[in-house]
């Protein structure tokens, strides 16, 4: 038998994430295979770094959380195949080694989903669709 929570509890664990990581975080998009997890270190290019906005999720709902206001990078770092992304701490600190969240990128699919994974330096970037979705039901 598979554990299950209710919504309310689904809602808070994913809130957390947020509070957790703090307000402003910043996101890094990168080519190549995401590391295997969060404490290994960063892999691939950086294709773009995004200061995410001050409150960058919405409250959770349904056991989902989407992001909140517009991620968007006016200019790319350099150009290659948007593939995995990682979010690190504060912009304040621009502490870009320790990484709390990553996941797949892909254009209208993965974990993050971008307007365009084939990237040129000074390109526009624009995060369509992230959304974190609590197991357990």
């Amino acid at each position: 038998m598979a554990l299950q929570m209710d919504v309310a509890s689904r809602n808070a664990r994913l809130d957390v994430i947020e509070s957790t990581a703090g307000a402003s975080c910043s996101m890094e998009i990168r080519t190549g295979a995401q590391p295997a997890n969060c404490a290994t270190a960063n892999s691939g290019t950086i294709l773009a770094t995004l200061d995410l906005p001050a409150d960058w999720m919405a409250a959770a709902a349904a056991g989902a959380k989407a992001k909140l206001g517009t991620w968007e990078d006016a200019s790319a770092d350099n150009p290659g195949v948007a593939a995995h992304f990682r979010v690190f701490n504060s912009q304040a600190t621009k502490d870009e080694t320790t990484c709390f969240l990553q996941g797949s990128v892909g254009e209208g699919s993965g974990d993050l989903s971008l307007d365009n994974t084939t990237i040129a330096a000074g390109q526009t970037i624009t995060i369509t669709g992230f959304t974190l979705t609590d197991g357990n039901a």
